[in-house]
């Protein structure tokens, strides 16, 4: 009786000594005497043979891989710090566990290399206006190297990129030399716009004199808005009123 009750005791502890609970973004990789198992373990309570089998879980979501900012001289000889993150996760545990010893490490090495080596042989212009092309292709470049460990890489970004105090004052300058440009073409564009449409003006007083007349009327009206204002009537005046007169009398008839 009581060697069945120990027997019954010793079956229970290695049964719940062989009980796993794998969550549900884990999935669960089981070595056999030394040997991977080609099943991975689902997500819930699963049982594996103590002593004998050992279980490793790997987590399945997205991990968040900082890159620290690291100096990189660009093909233009521009001295720069720049930093970036890279967003991987595991797609086959497995080979995350069997291929490599430690993956996280790995990819982060392999992601501070080629952001060093990618942004290396660009420009300066290129890394800073064509930042997309480049998360691309280091994106790329690193996926092609973790898919042999079982890793997906998501997303790489440049998150910041510092430039030489040197650098950014001549920069500073050529933006401020270039709106001087526009603004002075802008002037210029102005100037033109107005001599035309004053030789316009010009022509079309030519053609009709009493113009100019009525013209210097309403320029004189315009300065006796202002009460304190003194107006000098020149001679040649007199001569546009009966000049202005005589036109009014013309049009009456």
């Amino acid at each position: 009786m009581w060697l069945v009750i120990t027997l019954a005791i010793i079956a229970l502890i290695i049964i719940v000594n062989g009980i796993r609970l794998v969550n549900q973004y884990e999935r669960g990789v089981v070595f056999r005497l030394g040997k991977v198992r080609p099943q991975v373990k689902e997500p819930g309570l699963r049982l594996i043979i103590p002593i004998i089998d050992r279980m490793r879980k790997v987590s399945l979501r997205i991990i968040t891989l900082p890159v620290d900012s690291q100096q990189i001289i660009t093909k233009d000889n521009v001295s720069i710090d720049v930093a970036a993150v890279a967003y991987y996760k595991v797609q086959d545990p497995t080979k995350s566990i069997v291929e490599i010893e430690n993956v996280i490490s790995a990819t982060y090495q392999i992601a501070q290399t080629t952001v060093r080596n990618v942004v290396g042989q660009s420009s300066l212009d290129e890394v800073l206006s064509q930042t997309a092309a480049i998360n691309d292709k280091i994106k790329n470049i690193l996926d092609g190297v973790t898919e042999k460990w079982g890793i997906y890489v998501n997303t790489v970004e440049l998150k910041d990129i510092r430039l030489p105090d040197s650098m950014q004052r001549a920069m500073a300058k050529q933006a401020e030399a270039e709106r001087e440009k526009r603004a002075k073409i802008i002037a210029a564009e102005g100037e033109q716009l107005s001599a035309t449409k004053l030789g316009e003006a010009a022509d079309i007083i030519s053609k009709h004199p009493i113009a100019l007349q009525l013209r210097n009327l309403q320029v004189l009206s315009e300065i006796a808005v202002e009460k304190n204002s003194t107006i000098v009537f020149p001679a040649q005046f007199m001569d546009t009123v009966k000049r202005v007169e005589e036109f009014m009398a013309r049009e009456k008839q």
